[in-house]
């Protein structure tokens, strides 16, 4: 079984070059290893270093040289859209804090279908349109491939306590570490503060 074992940016090869073009939903595009299928049915192997998020149009370098076309499926989504930009704020707010993927497309924000999301953005006062559209989300602020690419995690070796409880009534569990992978050259109190 062949094996695609680097990402190419979408930037960095033309799209007619590619040997096949693979399309996948949103969380086939977030992987490490996996086995998958080409549109044209021939199988292989996801093999990267680390899981990566690929996007519409980037690249799958397969050891023999050659590349695969990502493009991303379409999926049943919802366009969130309010008449004035701050009721469409609070929305995005609300669907942050429940730690939705959501994409944003000018004034309406995309999320995938689930009617009690649904429920709640029309509750808040938002219309609530169906749609089916490749899904691309924004990327967490401590993905480490999101557009700031500082490339580590965020740990800074003290402690985040603020005096008051994180309980929201859901998880914060993320899937990530916070470690910046490189020490200070100074000590923090409980506070945080430098001392």
């Amino acid at each position: 079984m062949r094996r695609a074992i680097e990402v190419i940016p979408r930037t960095s090869t033309p799209e007619t070059a590619a040997e096949a073009c693979v399309t996948l939903a949103y969380d086939d595009r977030h992987r490490r290893r996996i086995r998958l299928a080409t549109d044209g049915g021939w199988e292989f192997l996801l093999d990267l270093p680390e899981a990566t998020v690929l996007g519409d149009g980037d690249g799958l370098r397969l050891e023999d040289g050659a590349w695969l076309l990502v493009r991303a499926a379409d999926e049943e989504l919802v366009a969130v859209t309010c008449r004035h930009a701050t009721d469409l704020a609070r929305i995005a707010w609300h669907i942050g804090n429940r730690h939705i993927p959501a994409a944003f497309d000018g004034a309406r924000i995309l999320i995938r279908h689930d009617h009690v999301i649904v429920d709640m953005v029309r509750g808040l006062g938002a219309e609530a349109a169906p749609l089916r559209a490749p899904f691309t989300p924004e990327r967490g602020a401590y993905d480490r491939q999101s557009r700031h690419g500082h490339g580590h995690s965020h740990e800074h070796g003290h402690s985040h306590e603020h005096g008051h409880s994180h309980e929201h009534g859901h998880s914060h569990e993320h899937g990530h570490s916070h470690d910046h992978g490189h020490s200070h050259d100074h000590e923090h109190d409980r506070e945080g503060r430098r001392g």
